[in-house]
């Protein structure tokens, strides 16, 4: 049974209006501390990927001395080859990428055009980098929309697509645009529905939906304050599955209470005591299934993966918030409206219980008539139904699979992919402590699938014995072969020595120097172009 103490005051005839300000106090100080939500959320990769993974190490220590960026890659196609006008425009959207820096767009690091073949190529690709910030991927539609300006669209045969990491995550972020507010208005409008259905009554659904919206304002609030001074990680992902989560678990705790409820008014003419027989009958059942929803969400902390680990505590808090409200201001609110809420299907005190006849009242009695055939055909039907666990390969799904439509990325990418191979777009970053320089690119030159790599040291450092630093714009030329001399030799502008060591800059980033290479799926994609990075 619950307490005493609660019960007694929420059912209360001075304690339900303390129950219903104290409540009214907390709103009010966690509304505007929910809001800031969004602002709190982490959506870079570190903040998904595992702490220890050497991904995860990659990107921090990197960032030490250099802005954290990703790829976007201008795709030009054409069946049966370029034209030289093609070629023209490709150029001069070179050109014109060159200059554009909004919205974290580094044009004068973009590098291209490559096309696929040196003789009548048919594809062309410009890769131009985009610095991430702390929001990550949702910011990055922004930038590929001024990109996109910049380039136009196709037309008369040439096809013009967006793709690449930067490319696709800009389509993901437009696919969850206002997925707050979208989750939330379908989650309230699922609820209004099934309370409808439910309580055949017009008023009774604000009320649960009122305990519900109060819970879930605290709890954001809540984990809003811990992710700003506990370092919990909130992400788009948790955010969103907090806001079905309350909604789906208060509901459900308001549906056992006013079933409780409605029988304890026809037994009492004051509905105080009903509440009260309502609290100690239902109330143990929602505390231990509430219960058990939070440990099973802290299970989550053991998880490797940050996104993960963080949903564990957010969905736990959800959870709890949400079963103190049900079990204190939902009652409360019952108790203060009285038996009119319920219009106009009213319990009145001494009715008939409708219980006791209808669909669900024969159907409790045949299955207490032969309680073990039902339980066990039950059983036989689900396992039948598992089966296809057996077949289940957890692996996810692709970018292509991962949206209902056909994204300009995802066209994209497929165009790229008949052209050129793949991971072009995403290169692989090595970083290594700047003594063993050579060493670490020689392992990297040698290993199966890499085609070529290329160095980056911080500015202001010198790279490792026997290197060299290239210019900071390499000319975007592309040669007829892969340089075979190191990976500065395919430099068009004269190499020079790296400029003197700067200050200011941590001794972590002094110390290492980046390799990135790029993958490849067929031997001929030795022949083509990669990219140098410069000091």
């Amino acid at each position: 049974m619950l307490p005493r103490g609660l019960v007694g005051c929420v059912c209360g005839r001075r304690g339900k209006w303390l129950i219903v300000a104290l409540w009214l106090v907390l709103l009010v100080v966690a509304a505007p501390l929910a809001s800031k939500l969004t602002g709190a959320q982490d959506n870079d990769a570190a903040s998904w990927l595992p702490g220890s993974a050497e991904s995860t190490q990659v990107l921090v220590t990197s960032g030490t001395f250099r802005p954290e960026q990703i790829p976007a890659v201008v795709v030009y196609a054409r069946e049966g080859g370029l034209t030289a006008q093609d070629k023209r425009r490709i150029a001069r959207d070179a050109d014109r990428i060159k200059g554009l820096t909004a919205h974290g767009v580094r044009g004068d690091e973009s590098r291209g055009p490559a096309y696929d073949t040196p003789s009548a190529p048919e594809a062309a690709q410009i890769h131009v980098p985009i610095t991430m910030d702390e929001k990550g991927w949702q910011e990055l539609a922004p930038a590929v929309d001024s990109l996109r300006d910049q380039v136009g669209g196709g037309g008369g045969g040439l096809a013009v697509h967006i793709t690449g990491p930067g490319g696709t995550s800009a389509d993901f972020s437009k696919a969850f645009e206002g997925i707050d507010s979208t989750l939330l208005l379908s989650a309230m409008g699922v609820v209004i529905v099934m309370l409808l259905v439910t309580y055949r009554s017009i008023t009774l659904i604000f009320v649960p939906l009122t305990g519900v919206v109060a819970a879930l304002f605290t709890a954001q609030a809540l984990i809003y304050l811990l992710a700003e001074h506990t370092g919990l990680t909130v992400n788009g992902q948790s955010a969103g599955i907090l806001t079905v989560l309350v909604f789906g678990a208060g509901t459900d705790y308001a549906l056992l209470l006013v079933a409780r409820y409605r029988e304890g008014l026809r037994r009492h003419e004051d509905r105080h005591e009903a509440m009260a027989l309502a609290l100690n009958r239902a109330g143990p059942a929602v505390l231990a299934s509430g219960a058990t929803v939070v440990l099973s969400m802290l299970v989550l902390l053991a998880a490797e993966m940050n996104s993960t680990r963080g949903l564990g505590p957010v969905a736990a808090i959800g959870v709890a918030i949400a079963l103190l409200a049900m079990l204190t201001l939902f009652p409360a609110l019952l108790l203060v409206f009285g038996r009119w809420i319920f219009w106009p299907a009213i319990p009145h005190f001494g009715a008939a219980d409708p219980t006791e006849r209808g669909l669900w009242a024969r159907m409790g009695r045949r299955i207490a008539h032969r309680p073990r055939l039902v339980w066990s055909g039950t059983a036989l039907v689900l396992a039948a139904l598992s089966l296809g666990l057996l077949q289940l390969r957890a692996s996810g799904i692709g970018n292509a699979d991962a949206f209902t439509g056909r994204p300009d990325s995802i066209v994209g990418q497929e165009v790229s992919a008949r052209y050129f191979p793949a991971g072009t777009g995403d290169p692989l970053v090595v970083v290594a402590d700047q003594a063993r320089g050579d060493q670490v690119r020689k392992a990297v030159a040698g290993t199966k699938g890499v085609v070529a790599d290329s160095v980056t040291v911080p500015p202001g450092t010198k790279p490792s014995s026997g290197a060299r630093c290239c210019s900071r714009r390499p000319s975007p030329t592309r040669p007829t072969a892969t340089p075979r001399n190191g990976p500065w030799s395919g430099c068009a502008t004269p190499c020079t020595p790296c400029p003197t060591p700067g200050r200011g800059w941590a001794a972590a980033a002094r110390r290492c120097s980046t390799w990135t290479r790029r993958r490849r799926t067929t031997t001929w994609w030795s022949s083509r172009r990669s990219w140098w990075s410069s000091c």
